[in-house]
C-alpha cells in the first residue's frame, strides 16, 4: 500500500511540474506571443516627425496586454505598397498603408483583407459615406481610411478676397494664377465640370469614358484661351512654389503636401479654398478634382489576423489620426475629429474636406482607368505647344477620347 501511495504521489507531482513548465513556456501572465510587421512611409517613422508609427504601435500594445507583441517596421509609401504586397504577399507586411486607387491591384492578387462585423461597423460610424465608398469594391470594405487625398487652391490673401477665389475668371482679372496644366491628375477638373464622365458612376467599366462630345470640345476651346491668358501660368517641376516665393504668381493648385512650404512663403497671407468655378460660354461651371483616400490595409497572408486587423483599425482611429495631424499635419478624416474646433479652424483641413465633400469626384479605380492618364497629359502638352487650336479642337478632343477608351496609346 505504501508503494502504491508513493506512486500516486509521484504521478501527481510530475503532473504538477508539467503544468508549471507549460505555463512557463507560454509566459507567466498567459499572454500570447505575436509578431507583426508594419509598413509605412519613412516620414511616419523618423525622429524628426515624432516617430508616429512606433508611438501608435506601442500605445496599441499597451491597450492589449493579453498580447505580447513584437513589432517589425519597414518602409513602403502608400503609392508603392500595393505593388510589393500583390507580388509577394507572404514576404510582405501584416499591416500596411495604401492609396485607394490601388485596391484592384491588391484584390486581384487576393492580398487584401475584407473588413466585416464590428470592425466594419466602427469604420462606417466614424467616416463619411463618400470615404467608405472610396474603399468599397463589390460591396466589400477593404481598408481603414486615415486621410482624404485630393487637391485644392492656395492663394495670397493680399491679392485675392474670399469672394474673388470663388471664380477663376475673377482671379485672372486681379492676379496671376498657376495651374498644373500638363498634369493629368488636375486637367480633367475642367472637363468634369462640363459634364464629361468616366465609367458612368466611376465603377461601371463597361460604359467607358465620355470625354469626346460637344461638351468636351467646348472645354478644349476654353483651355486654349485659358493658356493664352497673360495672367495664367503653367505649374510644372516646382515652378508654382517658386513663383509664390518670388511673387510672380499669386495662386496655385496643390494639396496638403505643399502646405508647410506655402505657409513659410505667404505667412499670414496664406489663403486656402476649395476649387473655384470657371465661366464657359457665359455659364459658371464648377471645377471638380479627383479625390480618393489613403488607408490602412491588412495582408491576407498574416499569421496573426486578429491582431493585425485590430491594429489597422487602431491606426485609423481618432486617437491615431489626431497624433498624425499633430506630428505631421496629415489631414484627419474621422468624423469625430472634424467636429473639433481646434482642428477645423485649420484652413487646410477645411479646404481639403470641403473639396472632398463638395467639389470632387471619386477617382475611378477600375483597371481601364490606367488608359486615361497619358491622353489627358498629351492634351495639356498639345495646347501648351500650340498643336491644339480652335481650328482643330474637335478632332484633337475626339482623339483624346478615343485613346482613353483604348487599351493603349497608339
Amino acid at each position: 500500500m505504501q508503494k502504491k501511495g508513493r506512486t500516486r504521489w509521484l504521478a501527481a507531482l510530475l503532473a504538477l511540474l508539467m503544468t508549471l513548465a507549460l505555463a512557463g513556456c507560454s509566459g507567466s501572465s498567459g499572454t500570447e506571443s505575436v509578431r507583426l510587421m508594419v509598413w509605412s512611409p519613412s516620414e511616419d517613422q523618423s525622429k524628426d516627425s515624432g516617430e508616429w508609427l512606433q508611438t501608435c504601435c506601442e500605445r496599441f500594445a499597451e491597450l492589449h496586454p493579453e498580447w505580447d507583441i513584437t513589432f517589425v517596421y519597414g518602409v513602403a509609401d502608400e503609392a508603392t505598397a500595393a505593388g510589393t504586397v500583390s507580388q509577394d504577399a507572404e514576404a510582405s507586411a501584416d499591416v500596411f498603408m495604401f492609396a485607394n486607387d490601388t485596391i484592384t491591384t491588391l484584390t486581384d492578387a487576393g492580398a487584401l483583407v475584407k473588413f466585416g462585423g464590428i470592425y466594419a461597423d466602427e469604420i462606417r460610424a466614424t467616416n463619411s459615406e463618400a470615404l467608405v465608398d472610396s474603399l468599397t469594391l463589390d460591396g466589400e470594405l477593404y481598408g481603414v481610411p486615415f486621410t482624404t487625398n485630393t487637391w485644392y487652391m492656395y492663394y495670397d490673401k493680399s491679392v485675392f478676397s474670399e469672394e474673388d477665389v470663388k471664380s477663376l475668371d475673377a482671379m485672372l482679372e486681379k492676379g496671376v494664377v498657376s495651374f498644373p496644366f500638363t498634369n493629368s491628375w488636375y486637367l480633367p477638373a475642367f472637363y468634369l465640370g462640363n459634364g464629361c464622365t468616366l465609367f458612368g458612376d466611376g465603377t461601371q467599366e463597361e460604359l467607358g469614358v465620355d470625354f469626346g462630345g460637344e461638351n468636351a470640345v467646348e472645354v478644349t476651346n476654353y483651355l486654349v484661351d485659358l493658356y493664352s491668358n497673360p495672367n495664367f501660368v503653367v505649374d510644372a517641376d516646382g515652378s508654382g512654389i517658386a513663383g509664390l516665393r518670388d511673387g510672380s504668381i499669386n495662386a496655385m493648385f496643390t494639396g496638403s503636401w505643399d502646405s508647410a512650404s506655402i505657409q513659410e512663403i505667404l505667412g499670414d497671407n496664406m489663403g486656402v479654398a476649395a476649387l473655384p468655378t470657371y465661366t464657359l460660354n457665359g455659364e459658371e461651371k464648377q471645377m471638380y478634382a479627383y479625390a480618393g483616400s489613403k488607408a490602412i490595409g491588412v495582408n491576407t497572408e498574416s499569421e496573426y489576423m486578429e491582431q493585425a486587423v485590430a491594429l489597422a483599425v487602431y491606426l485609423g482611429s481618432a486617437e491615431a489620426q489626431a497624433l498624425h495631424y499633430e506630428l505631421r499635419n496629415v489631414v484627419p478624416c474621422n468624423t469625430e475629429l472634424l467636429e473639433d474646433e481646434s482642428i477645423m479652424s485649420d484652413p487646410v483641413v477645411m479646404a481639403q474636406n470641403d473639396t472632398f465633400d463638395r467639389t470632387s469626384i471619386l477617382q475611378p479605380f477600375v483597371s481601364q482607368m490606367s488608359n486615361c492618364w497619358t491622353p489627358v497629359e498629351n492634351m495639356g502638352k498639345s495646347i501648351r505647344n500650340g498643336d491644339t487650336t480652335h481650328d482643330n479642337a474637335e478632332a484633337q478632343t475626339q482623339a483624346m477620347n478615343d485613346a482613353m477608351n483604348s487599351d493603349g496609346i497608339s
